[in-house]
């Protein structure tokens, strides 16, 4: 099941690649007169934006299936052409040092960050799945959205964790870029690593492309990256006392970690360890998002105003892609709008484009936000409410924040008043993310909005950045200024690194080889719109190595997207404890799944009922699974 034929591997790589030289043909028609350092993370969102939006489009009418993918190809190649046909422009400058600095930065990162996807995601060993720290909660949901788009070629999807026609309400673009791959013929791990490529390329360069840009600097831009994505807190403090076995803890525990440590109020995690290797709609929102964020401060702070249509073009699979990050671009766009409006002139060459662009990026924002993310049973009351000071609990507000972020929010006042006019209104644009993550809550887990703080820090990170780097030009011993930049990365970045090197060594069998065996014959046999009845763990090869659609799934993923789960969650109890034919047909459920899990949650468990009912469809290693239905 989670294995694919050389045939599935060039074609699947060959559409990534299609996909990427569309990217990079679009980007040199963006901005024909930057070089790569520009062009390799533009083309690594304009890729994701595409892999995201093209299939979604043609599925629309074809289903989400492989006739769509091929549209969607053939549609990369046309835009490609396009973008390629007539260009009368300068050859790319020869690599300089603007491409050597981002390589330096970008390169060791990406490598870090596909390993620990190598090793997290379907790790195959002995027969088994095993995963690393991170991808333990958050994986098997993603394997089952990811699998069911394919499987059941409904578009757009239906939610696969309850019974019913239940609407997603999630952004599920974050989930089609590795469905798309499955039509391809790639495995289950190769189709949700694959696209991971361009979208991580994008993050880091991207956000280094924004430093070197708005700091004016090389050395800049490589400082706020490192601040950005190693930075982290004081939270190792808490393991240098104690001894030797109070250190490795972060080595060994569960969650345990100088940046993740809940019993001391450290929630500042890793990026890269908490955000980017679990979190789908992070890392493809982020891909989007930072992209945006930097065409966003050239048109409206270089003035490039002809960008417009590009960033429209880009931004356009964004609220689908993670909402957060579209919420954040329009909190930046509007800082942007304000000061261009105060500043002036205020002539319709300088307000169009503007008007433009957010006309445009509301007739396609619109439909995606109200019959996609504000729908799908949301309950009472948990999203959109006021809730003051993120995930504190317990802490002085500032003393929260200093211990959580250290270095670079101590340095945000400082840095805010050394920096330049235009950086300073955009990191205004920041404040207000800020101000808005800290009073109202966006989904029913506080958390959760740091999804919009981390846009407020990428930009407070630019800050401090800006300030050691006039610091350090000011020091006249290049010695001095050695120690100065190495104090500040290892204090800075110390809490990230020991997280990372936990990230490394974690490993936890995620699915058996029960497990494995049981989806890979339910994925091989089962009609794709099959309804099983299971239990309501999260470890659940039926929904996340099958992708079929399941009663109820675990309260760790509906509660937290919103649904009206919980009298699903009683039908599936009643019908192992009390099961009844009828309620059986109402529901529509096809096979029933008995294991240990399910006989260890329901004591009362009466198997007699479907043993004398039903023939057994499948029996090996302590999982049986009923026929209820002819299907």
């Amino acid at each position: 099941m989670n294995t694919m034929t050389f045939a599935g591997a060039a074609a699947s790589l060959g559409y990534l690649a299609l996909f990427w030289w569309c990217g990079w043909m679009l980007a040199r028609r963006a901005l024909p007169r930057d070089g790569a350092e520009i062009l390799l993370p533009m083309s690594g969102a304009l890729c994701t934006a595409m892999l995201a939006g093209l299939p979604a489009v043609f599925a629309l009418g074809l289903g989400f299936t492989r006739p769509a993918a091929l549209a969607a190809a053939a549609a990369a190649l046309a835009l490609g052409l396009w973008a390629l046909r007539g260009q009368k422009r300068p050859p790319i400058p020869r690599p300089g040092k603007d491409l050597a600095a981002l390589l330096a930065c970008l390169l060791p990162l990406l490598a870090v960050t596909l390993w620990l996807l190598n090793t997290h995601v379907l790790y195959a060993r002995n027969g088994a799945y095993w995963c690393g720290q991170s991808t333990y909660g958050d994986l098997p949901m993603h394997l089952a959205f990811i699998k069911s788009i394919a499987v059941r070629g409904q578009f757009p999807p239906l939610y696969p964790l309850l019974s019913g026609n239940e609407a997603f309400g999630y952004p599920y673009l974050s989930e089609t870029v590795s469905s798309v791959f499955l039509l391809t013929g790639a495995s289950l791990k190769a189709a949700y690593i694959l696209p991971c490529v361009p979208a991580l390329v994008s993050v880091f360069g991207s956000l280094w492309a924004l430093g070197r840009s708005a700091l004016g600097s090389r050395g800049g831009a490589s400082l706020a990256y490192w601040l950005f994505f190693l930075g982290s807190g004081f939270g190792f403090v808490y393991f240098l006392g104690g001894g030797w076995e109070n250190f490795t803890r972060i080595f060994t525990a569960y969650y345990e970690t100088p940046t993740n440590y809940v019993q001391e109020n450290i929630r500042w995690v890793n990026p890269i360890a908490d955000l980017l290797v679990p979190q789908r709609a992070t890392l493809f929102g982020w891909a989007v998002g930072f992209a945006c964020v930097y065409l966003l401060w050239r048109f409206a702070w270089q003035k490039e105003r002809r960008l417009w249509g590009w960033l429209w073009l880009l931004a356009a699979p964004l609220p689908l892609l993670q909402a957060h990050a579209a919420l954040a671009l329009v909190i930046l766009a509007g800082a942007g709008f304000v000061f261009a409006l105060v500043r002036g002139p205020r002539t319709k060459a300088a307000v169009l484009p503007w008007l433009g662009w957010a006309a445009a990026q509301a007739v396609v924002w619109a439909p995606m936000v109200f019959t996609q993310l504000m729908t799908g049973g949301q309950t009472g009351g948990s999203f959109f409410r006021w809730h003051w000071n993120w995930a504190n609990e317990g802490d002085n507000y500032f003393w929260f924040y200093i211990k959580n972020i250290g270095l670079v929010y101590l340095l945000i006042l400082p840095g805010f008043l050394w920096a330049g006019r235009k950086l300073r209104e955009l990191y205004a644009g920041g404040l207000a993310i800020l101000l808005l993550a800290e009073v109202m809550l966006f989904q029913p887990n506080p958390y959760d909005n740091n999804k919009l703080l981390y846009f407020w820090h990428m930009l407070s990170c630019l800050l401090a950045a800006g300030l050691i780097c006039q610091l350090a030009d000011r020091l006249k011993r290049q010695a001095v200024k050695a120690v100065l930049v190495s104090a500040v990365v290892v204090l800075g970045c110390v809490g990230s690194v020991l997280t990372l090197g936990r990230e490394w060594v974690s490993e936890y069998q995620q699915f058996g080889p029960a497990e494995v065996a049981a989806g890979a014959y339910v994925d091989e046999n089962a009609p794709a719109d099959g309804l099983f009845l299971t239990g309501t763990q999260h470890l659940n090869p039926v929904a996340s190595l099958a992708g079929r659609q399941i009663v109820c799934g675990s309260s760790l993923y509906v509660y937290y997207h919103g649904k009206d789960y919980y009298g699903q969650a009683e039908l599936v109890r009643q019908l192992y404890e009390q099961p009844s034919e009828t309620l059986l047909a109402r529901l529509g459920v096809d096979f029933v799944m008995i294991s240990s899990w399910e006989r260890s949650e329901y004591p009362a468990l009466n198997e007699e009922f479907y043993a004398s009912r039903y023939p057994v469809w499948y029996s090996a290693d302590g999982y049986v699974i009923y026929q209820v239905t002819g299907i």
